[in-house]
């Protein structure tokens, strides 16, 4: 029998392997994946490493608490934003070539956070730093063109697995510059880690399809205003209310200009975002699993450092720092890590849906478990524990599903907007839980209740149980036609986008 070869290789018949030193391509693959791992944790974990700072940055900067939140909520909202604009110019320029742009305007945006003296000037610094949003999908799109196929699952489910943990770790991160050093060093610490990306990023391969055009920027006008207005609304929430004139009237603008914005995308002929990929089965009923997600997600992120922080006086609180906090939620978001790197040798086995369904399931009976009993340090760190593998494990499988379910070309457009969908799912769930803090508290009694504790983690547990039905009803689909998929044998047709990803790889046995 003849020796099995990878994909792309000179002896396939293909171009040389990707990181075959011999080939003077660059990196090895593990070479190339240390460099994709630096990027996507230098990202993730600026998502929430400030939100230990709150208050420090109010004394620092001499203002008020509404202001400081604008940090987060600029760099949420303009990475909503930016996400899929990245992808888009990565499909059209090269994703190796906006990888590196990403990572050196990450980087300036966090050398100007870690420098300013004012908290207008750190929010600016902070929509610089958003243009990161982009390392995502562009992480994705490299991993899909350089990759040999049989290593494409797992390093995909890896990149997606840092996205989730990387918001536990920040504030891991974030709580130990704070009290050990300054508030400053939270933005230094990206910088380190993006321009030391930056550089590595420069060796790695360039290939793959590109589809040349123009950018639309009409198009990439109402995307902003779209996301812009019903995601301010959202994290005004708090103070606005729910059912405020200005909450609603924001909310509503957002949808129309969205509905206007997709109907143009449908006729321009070089659209930001091309319609008709997003319109696919598979890749819509993703979406709508992935959007509930990242709510829920994002609400454990939230409940479990205020209940760690909250003093044992209230009944329900561990008295912890911002450390301590941080260090609760790392049993749970290295065992996140773990499965996400091992998620798509399970999907090989099981298919895709089996465990995006078994995953959100598993989240859901975590987070019941949290409702039900959240007073004891030893029991949150438990089923925290339970509720990441349930999320990593879902979560990592997501991304194998649309970029096999796209064409290779509109790899950067697809996975940048499945992104953006978990930010908005992360926004929305995020809000929701404040509110729900936020109408507990009274004059008297200036903390959140244990029972709106216990109706959050009630409402996650909602949250994830959608997302699992959603996962039901994601269709088979055969993966779209395409560089890497075109050797799909016909006799897959019905197989699961994951699945059938790898099924149709040279020298890939099917699993039994």
């Amino acid at each position: 029998m003849p020796p099995r070869q990878e994909p792309g290789s000179p002896a396939a018949g293909g171009e040389a392997a990707a990181g075959d030193p011999a080939a003077g391509n660059g990196p090895s693959v593990n070479g190339s994946m240390a460099v994709l791992v630096m990027a996507a944790t230098a990202f993730s974990i600026a998502q929430t490493t400030v939100v230990p700072g709150v208050g420090v940055l109010t004394e620092a900067l001499h203002t008020t608490p509404a202001n400081v939140s604008w940090v987060f909520s600029a760099y949420l909202i303009a990475a909503a934003i930016l996400t899929p604009i990245m992808g888009r110019l990565g499909d059209m320029f090269g994703r190796r070539r906006l990888l590196i742009v990403a990572l050196l305007l990450f980087a300036v945006g966090s050398v100007a956070a870690a420098l300013a003296g004012s908290i207008w000037l750190v929010v600016a610094a902070r929509v610089l730093q958003a243009s990161g949003g982009g390392i995502f999908p562009l992480c994705f799109g490299i991993i899909r063109e350089t990759f040999p196929e049989r290593r494409q699952p797992g390093a995909i489910g890896l990149i997606a697995a840092i996205a989730g943990i990387g918001a536990g770790a920040g504030l891991l991160v974030g709580g130990l510059l704070l009290d050990h050093a300054s508030w400053r060093w939270i933005f230094w610490i990206g910088a380190i880690m993006s321009g030391a990306a930056a550089v590595g990023a420069l060796r790695l391969r360039e290939c793959g399809t590109r589809t040349p055009g123009r950018i639309d920027l009409p198009g990439a006008l109402l995307l902003a205003v779209g996301l812009t207005t019903p995601l301010v609304a959202l994290t005004q929430t708090s103070s606005w209310g729910w059912s405020s004139p200005r909450t609603l009237g924001l909310m509503a603008a957002g949808l129309v200009v969205l509905v206007c914005f997709g109907l143009f995308e449908r006729r321009v002929a070089e659209p930001l975002v091309d319609m008709r990929v997003l319109g696919r089965p598979v890749i819509l009923a993703t979406n709508f699993a992935t959007l509930l997600a990242g709510s829920c997600m994002f609400g454990a992120f939230v409940l479990v450092p205020q209940i760690a922080q909250a003093p044992e006086s209230v009944g329900y609180g561990f008295g912890l720092d911002a450390t301590g906090a941080g260090l609760l939620l790392l049993p749970a978001s290295v065992a996140m890590l773990l499965i996400g790197a091992n998620a798509g040798r399970v999907s090989l086995r099981l298919g895709a849906r089996k465990p995006l369904t078994g995953g959100f399931l598993l989240a859901a009976a975590g987070l019941a478990l949290l409702a039900a009993n959240h007073g004891n340090e030893g029991v949150v760190v438990a089923t925290t524990c339970v509720v990441f593998i349930g999320i990593g494990l879902s979560m990592s499988v997501v991304p194998n599903i649309i970029v096999v379910s796209a064409p290779a070309d509109a790899t950067g457009q697809a996975t940048g907007v499945n992104a953006l969908v978990r930010s908005v799912g992360a926004a929305l769930g995020s809000q929701v839980v404040a509110t729900l803090l936020a109408a507990s508290e009274t004059v008297d009694h200036p903390l959140p209740t244990d029972g709106a504790f216990t109706r959050a983690f009630w409402l996650a547990t909602g949250a994830a149980t959608c997302a699992a039905l959603a996962a039901v009803l994601i269709p088979r689909h055969r993966p779209a036609p395409s560089v890497d998929a075109a050797s799909v044998p016909p006799t897959d047709a019905g197989a699961d986008p994951a699945a059938a990803a790898t099924m149709s790889q040279p020298g890939v046995d099917r699993p039994a």
